[in-house]
């Protein structure tokens, strides 16, 4: 079994390094994808404070498939030429959306979101997945945010 508390009220960048450590303790050998996407939104969202939602798109035949997450009900399919998600995706960079209602064709599903980060998960110069946190708070995510599951996404490559 695993336990992992910390504080939400530290420094961003313990809560991340410490994400990470934990990340690193629940994926290292297991080589199911999906197993540890399910662990690691769990970890997100409990590390993580303000989300509403935190999970993974999965890169399936040129579209991004819903993964494990934790948070309401989400688009299943999302196209690369749509959403923060799409634009993650199709141009391999993260995208760090302090007003979710000003990015032009953002896929609203949850009517809360209002700040969303999404990093791109890459394995041999290609997108397999990308990492997609929302929040019902407005410039909810920095660059500490993006750095930190910059860092996630970067352990996960060879683990999703």
């Amino acid at each position: 079994m695993y336990a992992f508390d910390i504080a939400t009220d530290v420094p961003k960048m313990e809560l991340y390094a410490e994400l990470l450590k934990a990340a690193d303790a629940l994926t290292a050998g297991e080589p199911d994808g999906v197993a540890n996407m399910a662990n690691i939104a769990a970890l997100v969202w409990q590390f993580v404070p303000d989300l509403n939602w935190a999970g993974f798109y999965r890169m399936i035949e040129g579209e991004l498939v819903l993964g494990p997450f934790q948070g309401k009900s989400a688009c299943i399919r999302i196209p690369l030429d749509k959403g923060v998600c799409g634009a993650a995706a199709r141009t391999g960079t993260t995208q760090l959306v302090e007003d979710v209602h000003a990015f032009p064709g953002h896929i609203a599903c949850d009517a809360a979101s209002r700040s969303e980060l999404v990093v791109p998960v890459e394995r041999d110069g290609s997108v397999i997945a990308v990492i997609d946190l929302d929040s019902p708070l407005p410039g909810r995510f920095d660059a500490d945010d993006a750095a930190g599951i910059e860092a996630l996404a970067a352990l996960l490559a060879t683990r999703i």
